[in-house]
């Protein structure tokens, strides 16, 4: 039971030392992409729990495996909250949804929410600055003489994304009352002529 109070006591420690780090770093330091640097955060945030471990005397009591074991699951749990809370507020479309909702007052009317994405999520949330600016750090695209352009790294998560999508994303998905496998290939129905293209 001491083994379980210390635990708790240490993991809380680490929360803490996380949520600290990470608003300090996202008030006062630039941030190149969220998700990076709330996994930079973590990685911080479980070396100073570590710190604490090896100076506290209460940690006596567990062996070096336990200790270990402990900063795993630190560090897992320091993961999913950088993907589950800051980016997740950060990148997701159900999110925005839910914000404009209630900034127009608790209602917009359904025929009219399409105007929504294409006049003001994209300008409102500099979408398309916000996920350049992650590809490029992320060295998956490139921009050469204005044209934007997939790395060997960008091609090969595409490809896969695109497998992916094709075979193992649900063939009968309900969209707004109806049954659908049109998200397993959304170009489907694109335009094929384009002027967009580089040459």
């Amino acid at each position: 039971m001491k083994k379980f109070y210390t635990t708790l006591l240490a993991t809380i420690w680490f929360l803490v030392l996380l949520l600290s780090i990470y608003w300090v770093h996202v008030i006062y330091f630039k941030v190149n992409v969220l998700l990076y640097s709330a996994i930079v955060d973590c990685v911080m945030a479980v070396i100073g729990a570590i710190f604490i471990q090896l100076k506290w005397r209460r940690f006596s009591i567990f062996n070096n495996f336990e200790k270990f074991q402990l900063a795993i699951i630190w560090l897992f749990g320091g993961f999913i909250f950088a993907i589950s809370v800051p980016t997740v507020i950060d990148r997701s479309l159900s999110i925005y949804i839910l914000e404009k909702i209630q900034q127009r007052g608790g209602g917009i009317q359904l025929e009219n929410f399409e105007e929504v994405f294409t006049k003001e999520y994209t300008k409102e949330h500099r979408l398309m600055d916000v996920r350049l600016t992650e590809q490029l750090e992320s060295g998956t695209i490139e921009i050469e003489n204005g044209c934007i352009k997939l790395t060997t790294r960008g091609n090969i998560i595409a490809t896969f994304s695109r497998f992916f999508r094709e075979n193992f994303l649900p063939k009968q998905r309900l969209l707004m009352g109806n049954y659908s496998d049109v998200l397993t290939d959304p170009f489907r129905s694109s335009e094929k002529d384009s002027d967009y293209k580089c040459h």
